[in-house]
């Protein structure tokens, strides 16, 4: 096998790493995005329902599109998801506090995960303009030398 098809192989190998990469890596902001869309629609939600006066009536999403009448008690306490399934309960500045950072976490972790993913593409342009380029100077090298492609028997 010649350097140039070790080279050719190898660049192979590693483009299909770094394409393997790169679909992970959009699925995490993809992730991220949808846990940040999530977030600020709670962040905008406690925004409303901090100018709510108690007794007011709500309608309250239990999925798929339904929702249920409600009357609001109290905006003083509120049950906040602090993860693995775990809630507690905390006043309306302490869960605007929680949902604040946890945005501001998740946007630099979406910045992170950005520039990661630029790399990684940049990357990805570097190895097919050499793949392109090793396979054109095979190609030329071929014709140097007269070399032609075999013709398929019938």
């Amino acid at each position: 096998m010649s350097s140039e098809e070790e080279t050719f192989r190898r660049l192979v190998v590693e483009l299909r790493i770094l394409e393997g990469t790169a679909d992970a890596l959009q699925s995490r902001i993809n992730l991220v995005n949808a846990a940040l869309t999530e977030l600020t629609v709670a962040s905008i939600t406690l925004e409303g329902l901090e100018k709510e006066k108690k007794a007011a009536q709500l309608f309250v999403p239990i999925g798929g599109g339904s929702y249920i009448k409600a009357k609001l008690e109290s905006v003083d306490k509120l049950i906040v998801g602090i993860g693995a399934e775990v809630a507690v309960e905390r006043t309306m500045k302490e869960a605007k506090e929680n949902l604040e950072n946890r945005i501001a976490e998740l946007e630099k972790t979406r910045t992170t995960l950005g520039q990661q993913f630029a790399q990684v593409i940049e990357r990805i342009r570097e190895h097919r303009t050499m793949l392109e380029e090793l396979t054109a100077k095979v190609s030329e090298g071929e014709k140097a030398k007269g070399v032609r492609k075999a013709e398929e028997r019938t």
